[in-house]
């Protein structure tokens, strides 16, 4: 028979068996929050955002803010910052909350009311966003922007180097982690060919365009006589399923290893 003595030196032990086992799992009753800023690239339907939101753990809430058309001016300018900062006023419901930042595509010239200058407007916008998350209480991580996929004899034209220079430069200036999107996925695309960079758009390429990859060329891309406003566009910039799912992994993997304490909650 136990004495009471021996019964609260049980209890003792099994509490402690139970705290080091909460340790060791990734903030189950705390969750993290990972909130996704950006353009069409990174956004749903059109972006890798799905791909990556559908590999964090259960323990993370995923919500994807990005738009498409935008740049770090008229994200800001039309609201959906607002949005972003009212979500951010429930960080007390979370363990930590991670705001992942990539703008550059709609920055660039010939975008009317959405263009930015690039050597004061984009930094100045970028740096911006980091300190408004940081003075909520939560975690800023900059991304450089997706690879467009258009090659021109074999090599894969960059178009969006300076922008990615922008960012890496205040994220080493305010100190916030930096994930080289650009690098890794000009770098990857290029080892794929054009043909195959091609099946990680939003549809099948027309005729035109499979003659074009299979001579090392993304050329024009003819525009339909009688264009569906809701059918799939093909185009060397925004993503399909296969595209999503495969930049999704990129950018968990590249997160995860930028931030070290995210990679529990990361399923690749």
């Amino acid at each position: 028979m136990m004495t009471m003595t021996n019964v609260f030196r049980f209890l003792m032990a099994a509490a402690g068996l139970m705290g080091a086992a909460a340790a060791q799992t990734p903030q189950s009753s705390a969750p993290v929050r990972i909130i996704l800023v950006g353009d069409s690239t990174m956004a749903p339907k059109s972006g890798y955002g799905s791909g990556f939101c559908a590999l964090v753990t259960a323990q993370v809430t995923c919500l994807n803010m990005a738009k498409g058309g935008r740049s770090t001016s008229s994200y800001r300018a039309e609201g959906s910052w607002t949005q972003v900062m009212d979500e951010l006023k429930r960080n007390a419901d979370f363990h930590a909350t991670y705001v992942l930042i990539q703008f550059g595509h709609n920055d660039q010239p010939g975008k009317p009311g959405r263009s930015t200058d690039l050597a004061t407007e984009f930094p100045a916008n970028l740096r911006r966003y980091v300190e408004d998350v940081q003075a909520a209480g939560a975690h800023a991580v900059l991304i450089t922007p997706l690879t467009r996929r258009s090659f021109r004899n074999g090599q894969l034209q960059d178009t969006l180097g300076p922008w990615a220079g922008a960012a890496k430069k205040i994220a080493a200036e305010t100190g916030v982690p930096l994930l080289d999107l650009l690098a890794e996925s000009m770098a990857a695309v290029q080892k794929m060919g054009p043909m195959e960079a091609n099946t990680l758009a939003m549809t099948t390429p027309p005729p035109a365009v499979v003659e074009g990859a299979a001579a090392g060329n993304s050329p024009a891309v003819p525009k339909p006589e009688t264009p569906d406003p809701n059918a799939p566009v093909f185009d060397y910039t925004h993503l399909g399923a296969k595209g999503a799912a495969y930049f999704g992994a990129m950018v968990a993997r590249e997160l995860a290893a930028a931030v070290p304490e995210l990679k529990p909650y990361l399923s690749r």
